[in-house]
């Protein structure tokens, strides 16, 4: 969760998605992320990684192996003591669930934050609608419900049990399209007062998902 307390990310990665994986007991370990994230910067795209943590020890241990086995570097990352509560997410019935492409949605937060700071997201029905409004003029993008004979891969999929419409901060929604290029179909899903959910697919059946809190007109 962020400082503010807006939003929130979840990444699951299941133990058969991995060649291997082996836990003896449940561990939780705190983790900077701009230094594990710097760690990870100093992989090729073709090293395997294999990750490790004693059962009591404050270091994580990082390896990067090549394809070729003839270069291996390995980082050793100081753990953090966090002393907050474990975050609970609870079990929402979404009134909404919006299928689009990962193209789609990122060229939208792009195009909308140039306009303003907040969108409002609407979904009927008829379709999911767009609309900001800052102080150079406003934008409105209206995407419809897919026709039978457009491309499978340019679906738009709606699955609705009453109107929603919600405003949401859009550097946030911006900042979430950095997860675009992890796979090409995107589910985003809305109901009223709670924060919005946007989920992107990993593997075979990970996924990551960003929570954030919707905006009310003071």
């Amino acid at each position: 969760m962020d400082s503010s307390h807006v939003s929130l990310v979840s990444l699951i990665i299941p133990s058969e998605d991995f060649e291997i994986f082996r836990c003896d007991i449940p561990i939780t370990l705190g983790l900077n992320l701009s230094s594990f994230y710097k760690i990870l910067k100093c992989s090729s795209n073709e090293d395997s990684i294999l990750i490790s943590c004693q059962d009591i020890s404050d270091i994580l241990t990082v390896v990067f192996e090549s394809i070729n086995k003839d270069r291996i570097s390995e980082f050793e990352l100081k753990l953090m003591k966090i002393e907050a509560e474990p975050l609970g997410i609870p079990e929402t019935e979404y009134s909404a669930t919006i299928s689009i492409t990962s193209s789609e949605y990122r060229r939208i937060s792009s195009e909308m934050i140039t306009m303003g700071d907040t969108v409002q997201i609407g979904i009927s029905k008829d379709g999911i609608k767009f609309e900001v409004e800052g102080d150079i003029g406003k934008a409105t993008i209206f995407l419809k419900q897919s026709e039978n004979e457009r491309e499978v891969e340019e679906e738009i999929k709606i699955n609705i049990s009453e109107p929603v419409k919600m405003g949401f901060a859009l550097r946030y929604l911006c900042s979430f399209s950095k997860a675009t290029p992890l796979c090409e179909k995107i589910n985003l899903k809305l109901c009223k007062d709670f924060p919005l959910q946007l989920e992107f697919k990993i593997g075979r059946s990970g996924f990551i998902r960003f929570y954030l809190a919707p905006k009310y007109e003071e």
